[in-house]
Formats: C-alpha cells, sequence, structure tokens
C-alpha cells in the first residue's frame, strides 16, 4: 500500500511540473520568488511605451491596408498569399515613409 501511494504522489508532482507555468523551478527554488519580493520587482514583464505606440502604429497601417482589399479568404493557401500581399504592402508603406 505504501508503494502505491508513493507513486501517486510522484506522479502529482511530475504532474504539477508539467502543467504550472513555472514547471519544478516553482516547487523546487522558493527562493527565487522570495528574492523577488524582496527587490520589490514584479515578475511580469513590462512594455515600454514606444514598443506599445509602434505595434499600434503597425496594427492601425495593416488594418488600413486590409480595408482597401478584397475580404479574407477562407482557404488556407489563399489566406497565406493574402498575407502575402498585406505584408508586401505594409513593408511598401513603411519603406516610403520619411525617416524621422
Amino acid at each position: 500500500m505504501f508503494e502505491v501511494i508513493l507513486l501517486l504522489f510522484v506522479m502529482l508532482l511530475i504532474a504539477a511540473c508539467a502543467f504550472f507555468p513555472l514547471g519544478c523551478r516553482m516547487l523546487f527554488s522558493p527562493e527565487s520568488s522570495q528574492r523577488s519580493d524582496i527587490d520589490g520587482s514584479d515578475s511580469e514583464p513590462s512594455v515600454s511605451e514606444d514598443a506599445a505606440l509602434k505595434q499600434s502604429f503597425l496594427s492601425h497601417l495593416q488594418n488600413e491596408i486590409e480595408s482597401t482589399l478584397f475580404p479574407r479568404p477562407t482557404d488556407s493557401i489563399l489566406q497565406r498569399h493574402y498575407d502575402t500581399l498585406v505584408n508586401a504592402e505594409l513593408e511598401n508603406r513603411l519603406a516610403a515613409m520619411p525617416d524621422s
């Protein structure tokens, strides 16, 4: 009976390591979480304002390009061609913009 309980415990430990976002590091290295609490740093990555603005601008430009084209196809091969067309037009517009 002891072997069965031990086996179930090991299986639970392996499942916990597999499904936790941090993996086994969270179970076996608690000093890393204590260190972040002491430093006051968050574990969430921060996104700079410039990167957010750049992503917003690129998304807006891509939506503008897609609005001028035909509707997005449903076939996977045609979707790849459509994405290639949108990316090429996006690169053309970015290349035509003056550097500042």
